[in-house]
């Protein structure tokens, strides 16, 4: 059985192994495919009958070219690289990694919610650099800081991630607003309450996005949703980049309607030279790594073996 790996760099740098799949058939991985040359895909995976993925997108076209496959292996919790409705027309199954990351994206989205308010690296940063060691006084803050103690953090997407932030934000003595189109009333207490969306838009000093990305999520944070925002609102983003309308949330940040924002995905990524948050004030930019905890990968590796290994036991798990 051939099985090949498509863009396996970004899973494994280096400090995983693949040895897990090896007992499943013959792997062979690649770093990387570019997805517009199709003879060297075809000459790559056009024979396989399993192929892993991350990010390299499976067309009609592409699938077309690969007659054996039976079973895509998607590395991550999205699958819209996939073409769904072509794969199941083929029989194909393609299977997801549906929690492996709930822990290290909750953790990050707090981690960039910290910077904003403390100002951690650019102050360590201004020591080094003779800052402290020149001032008169016995301490100095080159930005304002932020206590978190009391304010409303507002989480749209209540699933797994944003319990998980949710848990922590609490920790911080904050309140929390959710929004989910699934509510679980056991989930609420005195520092957690579900909220229409507008209440939490209008309430909330925190605005941090854990939901998918759908045609009704499109675009959700656009110029008419943040003016029903607090003057001076935080918008933290570690789900998906198109969630957010960039060229709005460039517009708020640049004019103070709000404080500060902060991505770890953006909607073309890798993010390209002309996106106008690149150049927006108070705006923190990650490439796409609050999955990327080495336990986050293993646990990914580990559910994607796992995946594979029940699907040739003919009772797959995890499919979509």
């Amino acid at each position: 059985m051939k099985i090949v790996v498509l863009d396996g760099y970004t899973l494994n740098p280096g400090d995983l192994t693949w040895d897990g799949f090896k007992s499943f058939g013959d792997i062979k991985v690649y770093d990387r495919t570019p997805e517009d040359c199709p003879d060297l895909i075809k000459e790559r995976a056009g024979d396989a009958e399993i192929i892993l993925i991350n990010k390299f997108p499976i067309s009609k076209h592409t699938l077309a070219s690969m007659p054996n496959l039976k079973y895509i292996g998607v590395f991550a919790t999205g699958y819209n690289v996939v073409d769904i409705e072509e794969t199941r027309k083929r029989n194909i199954v393609v299977t997801n990694i549906p929690t492996y990351g709930t822990a290290a994206v909750a953790q990050m989205t707090i981690a960039l919610l910290l910077e904003i308010c403390n100002h951690v690296w650019i102050h360590s940063e201004d020591v080094r650099k003779g800052g402290w060691t020149n001032n008169k006084d016995f301490c100095y803050w080159k930005y304002p800081l932020t206590e978190l103690k009391g304010k409303t953090f507002g989480i749209i997407g209540y699933g797994r991630i944003g319990q998980a932030t949710s848990k922590i934000a609490q920790a911080l003595d904050m309140n929390v607003l959710a929004y989910s189109r699934h509510r679980d009333r056991t989930l609420e207490n005195n520092t957690v309450k579900y909220a229409e969306l507008d209440d939490l838009l209008k309430k909330s000093d925190v605005v941090s996005l854990h939901c998918p990305l759908f045609d009704s999520t499109r675009g959700m944070i656009n110029k008419a949703a943040i003016s029903k925002m607090k003057d001076g609102v935080i918008i933290i983003n570690t789900s998906r980049g198109p969630l957010i309308v960039e060229e709005d949330l460039a517009e708020a940040l640049n004019s103070g309607k709000v404080h500060a924002a902060a991505v770890d995905v953006v909607s073309k990524e890798p993010i390209e030279a002309n996106n106008p948050l690149l150049k927006a004030k108070n705006c923190i930019i990650t490439p796409h790594i609050a999955w990327a905890a080495k336990e986050s990968r293993q646990r990914l590796m580990d559910i994607a073996v796992d995946n594979l290994k029940k699907f040739l036991n003919g009772t797959p798990v995890n499919a979509v």
